[in-house]
């Protein structure tokens, strides 16, 4: 599904070139002034490994099938071949040329953010359509015959089957965070709007993690794609990672002495529930605090208030379900920290990568008990190492997860591994022992 390029003489030469010599910074991509003076006003000077190892081919009109953890440059790396493209072979019309699905609001939010950035000093423009908001605003700016599109699936399709958006002009298709759409159950809609599509198109996916989906996905959909595969398994080395043990009772104790440590900016707490977020933001509000809710059953304004007033520092702590662990893109986010442990392996590599942005330090610390042995296990079988343990001053009471069965370490630390025993015999195992004796 590769899309046909036609170049000149002169350009042929110049891709030669970027593939012959050494990518240092974004000159050696040989991109137009227009999108080298975006990249120069946001501030980038040295492209991220998977810019280096994507953009030339992108560039090409290849597939590619990008696999990187969160926060490592993955939108410059779609972002800039598709503007250096559409600059280069401009068409008449207006209908889209590009479309970039996303599976959450504020990811697509974030990208449009970032695509109009770097697209500052050209003629090209962007339309971001989501649900929870009424349509007409979005409608009335697909009219204006923006060159790129971004989405979040639903919309899309309602969008679409009104006759506001078409997708039959498509030249390049980007499926952004593409193992987050599956695990929000949005593969009947991506098989919907890939069903809408022309065949012959460049498509660009783009993933943190690689599930059995994702691997199916990209088989139908690229063509002899460019892959290229950045740890994406394993958190970014930027981040400091540990489990705290610590009794359900003693969460918010421990929670609050974290906030409190030297070198907190900005935390994202994350946890299971939208009861639970709620209820949370209130508490750290109480206890002094400046601390909000972001999850998902608050209207788009408030969920736009909450991180507007985030990102400008008025809230130290967002509190947040899962709905945040994709497209929150603010650097000076010092401190994650899992109040409740993630139900899957592959959320726990996205919630830490809230911190750690754009190469600075972070930390993500997560709260455990004995009941998340199981998935401790299945998250560090993910990453293919051990989590360290660690413990707090005043939490000695904490469950102690021990590493099959070895004794937990003088220092406080447990050993590392994953299987691990409470510190106490349950109810169960005591009732069985009277019955034994």
């Amino acid at each position: 599904m590769c899309a046909d390029v036609h170049r000149t003489a002169g350009e042929e030469n110049r891709m030669s070139v970027i593939e012959a010599n050494p990518i240092n910074g974004f000159h050696a991509f040989d991109l137009g002034p227009s999108v080298q003076r975006g990249i120069a006003a946001m501030g980038f000077d040295e492209p991220r490994p998977i810019q280096k190892q994507t953009i030339p081919a992108a560039l090409e009109g290849r597939d590619i099938l990008g696999l990187a953890q969160t926060g490592t440059g993955k939108t410059a790396a779609f972002a800039l071949p598709l503007l250096e493209r559409l600059m280069a072979t401009r068409v008449r019309g207006r209908d889209p040329r590009v479309l970039i699905v996303a599976p959450t609001r504020e990811l697509a939010t974030q990208i449009g953010d970032e695509i109009d950035s770097l697209a500052r000093f050209t003629r090209i423009r962007t339309a971001v359509v989501f649900g929870g908001v009424k349509p007409r605003a979005q409608i009335e700016a697909l009219r204006s015959g923006p060159e790129i599109v971004v989405a979040c699936p639903g919309r899309l399709l309602d969008l679409h089957g009104q006759g506001a958006v078409r997708l039959d002009r498509i030249e390049t298709l980007v499926l952004d965070e593409a193992d987050h759409m599956f695990d929000m159950g949005f593969l009947p809609d991506v098989r919907r709007i890939l069903a809408a599509l022309p065949e012959e198109r460049q498509n660009l996916l783009f993933s943190a993690t690689m599930p059995s989906e994702i691997r199916k996905l990209a088989k139908k959909v690229l063509n002899r794609p460019h892959v290229v595969e950045l740890g994406h398994s394993k958190p970014i080395s930027t981040i400091d990672h540990a489990l705290y043990p610590v009794r359900p009772n003693r969460k918010f104790d421990m929670l609050n002495h974290i906030l409190a440590e030297e070198g907190f900016v900005q935390a994202i707490v994350f946890t299971r529930t939208k009861h639970r977020a709620r209820r949370l933001a209130r508490q750290l509000d109480a206890a002094g605090h400046r601390a909000v809710a972001l999850q998902g059953n608050m209207s788009q304004n408030a969920r736009d208030r909450a991180m507007s007033g985030f990102r400008k520092h008025e809230y130290d702590v967002l509190v947040a379900t899962d709905i945040a662990a994709r497209g929150i893109d603010v650097e000076q986010v010092s401190h994650v920290v899992n109040f409740d442990m993630p139900t899957t392996p592959e959320a726990y590599t996205h919630r830490i990568g809230r911190t750690g942005r754009a190469e600075r330090d972070g930390r993500a610390y997560t709260l455990v008990g004995s009941e998340d042995l199981a998935m401790i296990r299945a998250v560090e079988a993910r990453i293919a190492e051990p989590i360290e343990r660690r413990s707090l001053p005043g939490f000695d009471e904490a469950p102690t997860l021990v590493e099959h069965g070895a004794k937990p370490r003088s220092n406080g630390r447990t050993g590392r591994g994953g299987q691990a025993a409470a510190s106490r015999p349950t109810g169960r195992r005591r009732r069985r022992r009277r019955r034994s004796a």
